[in-house]
């Protein structure tokens, strides 16, 4: 699923709403996320799972066309990891047989 998408689906569960204003809070909600990850902070949403960035350190790789070595600097990564409540779903959805 896409933006639009989720988008598209929330407006068709919510038909009091309008899609321009459902747009407008779906994009507040990652720019909010995306904002408290660019300040360091974690982002946990109870049930679906915890938004975090982790630090990769300096190190030397090797470039897979000509085998040279390159420093690669220091990195901060987004992580995502799935609340409890997410996994089970899932794992219960998928283990349910087909009709």
């Amino acid at each position: 699923m896409v933006k639009s998408e989720l988008i598209a689906e929330l407006a068709e569960n919510n038909p009091h709403l309008y899609q321009r204003d459902i747009e407008r809070i779906v994009s507040t909600i990652f720019d909010e996320i995306s904002a408290a990850l660019a300040r360091g902070d974690r982002v946990e949403l109870r049930g679906f799972g915890t938004f975090s960035v982790k630090q990769r350190a300096p190190r030397v790789a090797r470039n897979p066309r000509t085998g040279q070595s390159v420093q690669v600097s220091e990195k901060h990564i987004p992580y995502f990891k799935t609340g409890k409540e997410l996994r089970e779903r899932l794992n219960t959805n998928y283990l349910a047989p087909q009709a």
